[in-house]
């Protein structure tokens, strides 16, 4: 198979697909790997490294895309890389399509089978490509958050942690899962006051264990979420309904009686937010206000640490791409129960029931399709 490395053109996207030893590995299983000229330069890995190990450095995009059986990017196709698309071709990437309409209707008219990271599940259910961004994210999110705290920066002018004698910051966190933990680490250990909403009290009652009473839990309702983010000085929006668009479970109302100069920061972003007034930016122009509340909504935070980033996401990635490339899409996609969950499109047709939902169209089962 050939497999096509594109450089990523998304807004200060720096990750890239596949890191050097992957291309090694694709080689000696006989594969050819196409990787645009440095497309890994900003994660710290340049042309000479994809070369020694095996790749063809390819020119232009539009070659890689041209030539390739699949591409594994890491950020869903923006606009101009839409005339790219072409039947048959394999597409392994983040896709988040439930808020993105219009990018499924081209998959669909060009017929991409389109493989999304993001709903890819292992054998415990778990979705392995979604877990190493979001641990990035949800540690980067009280990062940031701590930094849009800053007077300078549009906020309160509170440092987390506080200092003896003056308290420290109040952080909620809307979510309890992966983004939910990290932030939680990030956050405690900083020294905020800081807590966890979750519907699932049995996730409350294992980060009350892990945490050791540390950090306050409260069951997710309307009043506990309205009340909490009124107290708080920061918000952590890291819900997730996989593959579908996020909840909005913090509402415009609840924005409005919070704190001016508070921060939000909306990890769900790129579902669609979980925040009533979030809506997409990107690095280059990251942060806006709304009544007097600091919103951070970035759709690709990860790309702003791109070498962890990198190596983090293609640590889980890489072997699925192995898989499919090895045996080729179709008999994979039988194969691995995993894969399967991953199909989003599949020759013109939605596969996956969460984003037909979101997106009021038709699907179908990829299995019925590929038998």
């Amino acid at each position: 198979m050939i497999i096509g490395v594109p450089k990523e053109v998304k807004d200060n996207e720096a990750r890239v697909g596949i890191v050097p030893s992957g291309v090694k590995t694709l080689v000696d299983a006989g594969h050819k790997v196409l990787v645009e000229t440095k497309a890994g330069e900003l994660s710290s890995m340049p042309d000479s490294d994809y070369k020694q190990a095996g790749a063809e450095i390819v020119a232009s995009a539009a070659d890689v895309w041209k030539r390739a059986d699949m591409i594994v990017k890491v950020k869903e196709p923006i606009a101009k890389e839409i005339p790219f698309f072409r039947e048959g071709l394999v597409l392994f990437t983040y896709l988040h399509l439930a808020p993105i309409p219009d990018l499924t209707d081209q998959l669909l008219k060009n017929k991409v089978v389109g493989i999304a990271y993001e709903t890819v599940r292992d054998r415990e259910g778990t979705l392995p490509l979604l877990t190493p961004m979001s641990e990035v994210a949800g540690r980067m999110s009280v990062q940031v958050g701590a930094t849009y705290l800053e007077h300078e920066k549009g906020g309160r002018g509170i440092l987390l942690g506080g200092v003896p004698g003056v308290a420290p910051a109040k952080v909620t966190i809307i979510g309890g899962g992966v983004v939910g933990i990290n932030a939680a680490k990030m956050a405690l250990g900083l020294g905020a006051e800081t807590t966890i909403i979750d519907v699932n009290l049995n996730r409350l009652r294992q980060l009350d264990d892990i945490f050791n009473g540390r950090l306050r839990t409260l069951a997710s309702n309307s009043y506990s979420i309205g009340k909490s983010c009124q107290d708080a000085d920061l918000v952590i929006g890291g819900v997730l309904i996989p593959g579908a668009s996020a909840p909005k479970l913090v509402t415009r109302e609840m924005v409005s009686k919070m704190k001016k100069g508070a921060v939000i920061v909306d990890v769900a972003i790129d579902q669609g937010g979980c925040i009533e007034t979030a809506k997409p930016t990107t690095h280059s122009n990251p942060a806006y206000t709304v009544d007097g509340v600091v919103h951070y909504c970035v759709t690709n935070m990860p790309g702003a640490v791109p070498h962890t980033s990198t190596l983090a996401l293609t640590n889980a990635t890489f072997p699925y791409v192995l898989k499919i490339a090895n045996k080729g899409a179709q008999a994979a996609i039988k194969a691995d129960a995993g894969i399967t969950e991953g199909v989003n499109t599949f020759n013109g047709h939605l596969t996956y029931s969460a984003v037909a939902e979101s997106q009021k169209k038709p699907w179908k089962r990829v299995l019925d399709l590929v038998a």
